[in-house]
C-alpha cells in the first residue's frame, strides 16, 4: 500500500500485512470481474420495465396483482411529485409577479388545476389505504356514470332534457 505512511513498528507492519493479504483478492474481483460486467445507466435512478396493469391479471395470480400494485403506487408517487411541482412553480411565479400575477401566472395556473384535477379524478376519494383494484373500480364506476348520465359534473344529460 504505497499511500500510506510506513508503520511505526513490527506489530503494525505485521497488521497491514494480514490486512493487504485480505483485501487485495476482494479488491481484485471487484475490478476486475464485477465493475466491467455491470451495465452503466446514463440516469440516476432505476429504470422499471411496464408490468401488466390489475385488468390484465388472471383473478388466481398473485404475483401479478402484486406487480401491478407496486406499479400503480410508483405511478401515483410520480403523479404526486408532477402536482406538487407544478403548484410550486405556480406559488413562485405568484410571489415573483406579485401585483400582476393573476395576469402573468395564468398559463401556469392553468396547467396546475387540470393537473391536480386529473389527479383527484384517478387517485382522489380512495382513503388513505388503498390498492390498485380500489382504483380501478372507481374508474369503472366513473365511467358506468358517465354513460348514464353524461360526463360528471354536467348535470342531466342531454337526451334527457326534454
Amino acid at each position: 500500500m504505497p499511500d500510506q505512511e510506513p508503520p511505526r513498528n513490527l506489530f503494525f507492519s505485521i497488521l497491514d500485512t494480514i490486512t493487504y493479504a485480505i483485501e487485495a483478492p476482494v479488491v481484485w474481483v471487484r475490478e476486475k470481474i464485477v465493475e466491467p460486467n455491470q451495465k452503466v445507466y446514463p440516469w440516476y435512478h432505476q429504470k422499471f420495465r411496464r408490468v401488466p396493469t390489475i385488468d390484465e391479471c388472471y383473478t388466481d395470480d398473485p404475483v401479478c396483482y402484486f406487480e401491478a400494485n407496486e406499479q400503480y403506487r410508483r405511478d401515483r408517487l410520480v403523479d404526486d411529485e408532477i402536482v406538487q411541482i407544478l403548484r410550486q412553480r405556480y406559488e413562485h411565479c405568484m410571489m415573483y409577479e406579485a401585483p400582476d400575477h393573476m395576469e402573468k401566472c395564468k398559463g401556469l395556473y392553468e396547467t396546475y388545476k387540470e393537473a391536480a384535477t386529473n389527479w383527484f379524478i384517478k387517485y382522489g376519494d380512495l382513503g388513505g389505504y388503498h390498492d390498485v383494484t380500489r382504483a380501478y373500480m372507481k374508474q369503472k364506476h366513473r365511467l358506468i356514470w358517465e354513460r348514464r348520465h353524461g360526463p360528471v359534473g354536467s348535470g342531466v344529460r342531454v337526451d334527457e332534457q326534454k
